[in-house]
């Protein structure tokens, strides 16, 4: 196994940066750049830190050392904690380059190899990448929360108790001259029943964890003129849409992003709906549209008219989105709709407040583990349908061995998720529950 190094903080100057080594000579680099011997595990030591080849010195800074496999790696690890100027950290980069037996890590090794040495599961791993990307409160709590293992754990538990069902469906296939319960498999199918049920609850969350990960998409559609682009650029309290009485002049989606109660938004500006007047208008029109029936939740806009009503409609407005008369300082609002004017500001708060508790409420954080990667899903999906398929089977007074194979594909898909597949789990449930061979 190569020992590895790299920058594990961010790049650029800096008060501090940090340089990880890990690996069988992570040893030997530390006492080579030194001149001393590992200091006590978990203590930060100062310590000059030189250039090997000259002697020249290069910093000096903390050195911590974490002895394998009590690490993040599971291998022996250090840390330089030194000042992070360039020429400091370049300095140092290049003296641990110069090694030998050492290299530079690719990007994600670090957690690769702690994954490899079982110190995180795939869940983990991502929960780990999605908290280093958060860029909202929510976004830290979900990703804070997988990281920890609560997802993890989650489908460990499922995947612990379909071994528990494929061992003892395998046991009646494998060993029937045994002092066995009769119809055993039968009596498998509630329990089955139950995951599929248990995993198909999971599933039906609306993609809660995807759209926070992600980010929730709000589209802003209706006529022209209504005042879209003035309401956008109120919320994203800057003029990031072109404003003008001349209608037609948003031509394409513009996106603008939110923090709304921890939850990023993607805000989006669509073309005002109408017959279109060129070919380029008529793009962004086809763009809006599939927009607004893409989108998470749609702010469907009318402006009011002096002498009353108003100009639009609701149409495109499905259950859960939010309506809104616009221009009601110079005109009358609608029953069910949010009265505002994007112009003054009237109103803006309370829309606002709406917005984001129905986005809270959809896509907030969640205290129980939630999907948050398309893998996921479909390594549920396809746990799911095998399940079914042998649930069906037993209907269908199938072989034991096809039921048993499409337990076995089950709990494949599972352990693809976690990344942990391991048959000797199903051997330890058998012999331990039926004491075969005893």
């Amino acid at each position: 196994m190569e020992t590895i190094y790299a920058l594990s903080s961010a790049g650029g100057r800096a008060g501090v940066a940090v340089i990880r080594v890990s690996g069988p000579a992570t040893a030997a680099a530390v006492e080579a750049l030194t001149g001393a011997k590992s200091p006590r595990a978990r203590e930060a030591t100062l310590r000059k830190i030189s250039d090997p080849e000259t002697g020249a010195a290069l910093d000096r800074g903390l050195v911590l050392w974490f002895e394998g496999p009590a690490s993040f790696t599971g291998e022996d690890v250090a840390e330089f904690h030194i000042h992070g100027g360039r020429a400091v950290v370049a300095g140092v980069l290049g003296a641990l380059g110069r090694l030998p037996g050492l290299r530079l890590a690719m990007a994600g090794e670090f957690t690769r190899r702690a994954f490899e040495n079982g110190k995180l599961d795939l869940t983990e791993a991502e929960g780990l990448a999605d908290l280093i990307d958060a860029e909202t409160e929510a976004q830290r709590r979900q990703a804070l929360r997988q990281m920890e293992g609560a997802l993890g754990q989650l489908y460990e538990s499922w995947r612990g108790r379909l071994i528990r069902i494929l061992a003892y469906a395998e046991a009646e296939i494998d060993f029937a001259d045994e002092e066995l319960p009769g119809d055993l498999l039968w009596r498998l199918g509630p329990e089955i029943e139950a995951l599929a049920s248990e995993i198909q609850s999971h599933l039906d969350d609306g993609r809660r964890g995807e759209r926070l990960r992600d980010g929730v998409e709000v589209a802003i559609v209706g006529p022209p003129n209504v005042g879209k682009s003035s309401l956008l650029n109120r919320l994203a309290g800057r003029d990031a849409a072109i404003v003008s009485d001349e209608a037609g002049t948003t031509r394409d989606v513009l996106e603008v992003r939110l923090d709304l109660g921890g939850v990023p938004v993607a805000l989006a500006d669509t073309a005002g709906l109408r017959e279109a007047e060129g070919s380029v208008e008529k793009e962004g029109i086809r763009r809006g549209l599939a927009k607004a029936h893409s989108a998470d939740l749609r702010l469907v806009m009318v402006a009011a008219k002096r002498g009353g009503g108003v100009e639009g409609d609701f149409e495109l407005a499905q259950p859960g989105d939010l309506r809104i008369v616009n221009k009601t300082d110079v005109g009358g609002g609608v029953e069910g709709a949010l009265p505002i004017s994007a112009l003054s500001g009237e109103g803006i708060e309370a829309l606002l407040a709406t917005l984001t508790e129905r986005v809270t409420a959809l896509f907030g954080a969640s205290e129980n583990p939630v999907i948050t990667r398309a893998r996921h899903r479909e390594g549920l999906e396809a746990c799911g349908r095998e399940l079914e398929r042998a649930l069906a089977g037993l209907r269908d007074d199938r072989s034991g061995e096809l039921v048993a194979e499409d337990l076995r594909l089950a709990a494949r898909s599972l352990g693809r998720i976690t990344g942990r597949v391991d048959v000797e789990d199903l051997l330890d449930v058998v012999f331990r529950d039926f004491c075969i061979g005893k």
